[in-house]
């Protein structure tokens, strides 16, 4: 396995800055953010700028990788793919085909995205909303070979107060929507930092979904028992946070064991949601720097 992280959480950081200061630093990947240049999103950038790609541009993204001996594991833009605003709907969807151009051009294998939700809508026609939204994209990319890696945050009251955000978050939903796209271009962008919150075991997750793993998330989850004593876990906010890779409670060595043990030999990517490894870039690299120390102890 190679050690990355998502770029989401350098904002404001060239690509050109933030390639060599990776490979400085023994990362040998980067999972790209692509949202749209103009936004608002938490956790999000644009480091790569996808509309405006060219095939020149392309080479020279290459070319800078491959100067530093590093590679892109995953292009990454998640926002409500199903929205109930049309006019929305259609702008996230457009730049997700715009993110797979991108992908396309530089020979990519994985972009990452959401599901989401419409909050009209009940679980199971959110499901099938997914379903006629997604078969389209899911072509468009198989045509261009790539492969659609759904990350399965549930990003609780997204849209509504205690409701999940994202219909991709359980074995339940993933069943649902896997048996209606193939495996080769359809599967997940892995994160147990959310299935842990959950309650749902990561270590069972990965041996019942192996072949829809295509890439993977490294982010730990802390619970806070004082705050799930005063608030309970009904919202599913507050009671734990997000900690950099080792200062949770995931049990790691088991985890990247099992991967291994199922054939996943791509990249251990770190999202970096850490807020006590927040508040500057300085502080962030640092938080990057400790995760990737304690990734490395399982990683040949």
């Amino acid at each position: 396995m190679k050690l990355g992280f998502l770029t989401a959480c350098l904002r404001g950081l060239a690509l050109e800055e933030i390639v060599p200061w990776a490979a400085e630093n023994g990362f040998q990947a980067l999972e790209l953010a692509c949202w749209p240049m103009k936004n608002e999103r938490d956790y999000s950038a644009s480091t790569l700028d996808v509309t405006n790609m060219t095939a020149a541009r392309a080479e020279d993204v290459k070319a800078l990788f491959a100067q530093h001996g590093m590679e892109i594991s995953c292009l990454t833009y998640c926002d409500n793919n199903l929205a109930p605003d049309s006019e929305v709907r259609q702008h996230h969807l457009d730049h997700l085909k715009k993110v797979i151009d991108a992908a396309n051009l530089l020979g990519v294998k994985n972009v990452s995205t959401f599901i989401g939700r419409d909050p009209r809508l009940t679980e199971a026609e959110n499901v099938e909303e997914a379903i006629k939204v997604f078969t389209p994209i899911v072509d468009y990319a198989a045509e261009r070979d790539v492969r659609i890696a759904i990350e399965n945050c549930p990003m609780p009251g997204w849209q509504f107060e205690g409701l999940a955000g994202n219909i991709a978050y359980s074995p339940k939903l993933w069943d649902a929507l896997f048996e209606r796209f193939p495996a080769d271009c359809f599967g997940l962008n892995f994160d147990p930092s959310h299935l842990w919150w959950l309650g749902i075991d990561p270590i069972k997750a990965v041996r019942d979904y192996a072949d829809r793993i295509f890439h993977v998330h490294a982010k730990d989850t802390e619970l806070l028992t004082e705050n799930t004593y005063r608030i309970g876990v009904l919202l599913g906010r507050g009671w734990w946070r997000y900690r950099m890779p080792g200062l949770g409670e995931i049990p790691w060595a088991r985890l990247i064991s099992t991967l291994n043990e199922v054939g996943y030999d791509y990249v251990l990517s770190t999202e970096h949601e850490d807020p006590v490894w927040e508040g500057s870039h300085e502080k962030v690299k640092q938080g990057l720097i400790l995760g990737r120390r304690f990734l490395s102890q399982f990683v040949i």
